[in-house]
């Protein structure tokens, strides 16, 4: 599915991945960039505030689940692709694919049983490669069209890698379209899967927790007011936010193991030999419930944690580690916070939240799905009430 490991994310150290991650920091992620792509999230999110101002005048249950999905998916499209395109629907491919990356295969605990994929799993990677495949040959196409009739101009990232690839300019590696196809599929999984997870569940955590939710609806009103919407620049300012997404990423990890590393040499750790080129797995989701990490209410929601406690998630305290630390930590991390933060605030702001049919809180489904990432096993069904002046 990673085109024999030509994206980013499975790729092994190596010159190759350092010269894919330059590009990805370089042209899609570095701050500039991020600036530059503000306009699309505001859009983006303002669009689905209108639909939820619709439903809510109606009295009518929507899935949140689904319109956070659709926001990402509009803005990650037109971050790589460079316009919103109805033709192709990549979110079944991007979640069967991150199912599959997390399957347990019994191929690689008794190597001698792989060739035979008794569980199918090959089989469906190859199936959901070609479907993706498919779909992602005729963007290049088109893109290689357009590129010609505006002289060459570079519109979006795929815009940019295909210059790349027709300049030959990435230093010691080749780079052709199997690459464009292979990074880009580690991007749209990335941006559309993993951000949906923390707002899916940080909403029915606060619905559960309906003294939080006063809290960050009184933090927005008191930094926003409610005579206008959430912008980019009040994110700074909403500190109780940032500790319930915090909260949020530390009980429900987006990768509970992270994205598997190998052992490039021989180690031994706390009198643990771990041999050269051993698939290592960290298990962020213990450490995120381990009362010696945290406190003895580790299995609780409780943002307050974060109170005049120096944490983030960058890597550097590694009891919270939600994008990974060191050189593989995630490059679109910055980029993944503020969407997050930007899209749960709003819908935090411009609405309140009720379980349809006199469902309670308490009987909200708050089972898990295994995967590669972590995400609720059910849709969220609410009915919004718009609580602005505007």
């Amino acid at each position: 599915m990673s085109y024999k490991r030509k994206g980013l994310v499975f790729t092994e150290y190596g010159t190759y991945w350092r010269e894919v991650r330059k590009l990805l920091s370089l042209e899609l992620l570095t701050g500039a960039k991020i600036e530059m792509f503000k306009p699309i999230r505001r859009e983006e999110v303002r669009g689905v505030v209108e639909v939820l101002k619709a439903a809510a005048g109606a009295r009518k249950a929507v899935c949140v689940s689904e319109m956070v999905e659709k926001v990402l998916e509009n803005i990650t499209y037109r971050m790589v692709f460079g316009c919103k395109d109805d033709r192709f629907d990549f979110r079944p491919i991007v979640g069967e694919s991150m199912e599959l990356a997390g399957a347990f295969n019994i191929g690689d605990l008794v190597p001698f049983l792989a060739p035979f994929d008794i569980q199918g799993l090959v089989r469906r990677m190859k199936k959901v490669s070609k479907k993706f495949d498919e779909f992602i040959v005729k963007i290049i196409e088109e893109h290689v069209k357009d590129a010609k009739k505006q002289e060459g101009q570079a519109r979006d990232f795929i815009d940019v890698m295909l210059s790349l690839m027709e300049e030959d300019s990435m230093k010691e590696v080749k780079f052709g379209k199997d690459n464009i196809k292979a990074i880009i599929l580690d991007v749209l999984a990335a941006a559309m899967d993993t951000s949906v997870n923390v707002v899916n569940w940080a909403i029915p955590e606060l619905l559960r927790h309906p003294k939080l939710m006063k809290r960050v609806q009184d933090e927005l009103t008191e930094v926003v007011g409610i005579d206008r919407m959430v912008e980019e620049s009040d994110l700074p300012k909403l500190n109780y936010l940032n500790m319930v997404i915090k909260e949020t990423m530390r009980l429900h990890p987006v990768g509970p193991l992270l994205v598997p590393r190998e052992s490039i040499e021989d180690v031994k750790i706390n009198g643990y030999f771990i041999p050269k080129k051993s698939r290592v797995l960290v298990n962020v989701w213990t450490i995120g419930r381990d009362p010696n990490a945290w406190s003895k209410d580790a299995e609780e929601f409780n943002p307050d944690r974060f109170i005049g406690v120096d944490i983030d998630t960058h890597g550097r305290d590694f009891q919270l580690i939600p994008f990974g630390s060191g050189r593989r930590k995630c490059p679109g991390m910055q980029l993944g916070l503020v969407v997050v933060q930007l899209i749960l605030a709003q819908l935090l702001h411009c609405f309140n939240w009720e379980l349809p049919n006199g469902m309670s809180p308490c009987d909200l489904d708050m089972k898990e799905k295994l995967a590669l990432t972590l995400s609720r096993a059910s849709h969220l069904n609410c009915i919004p009430s718009y609580r602005l002046s505007v």
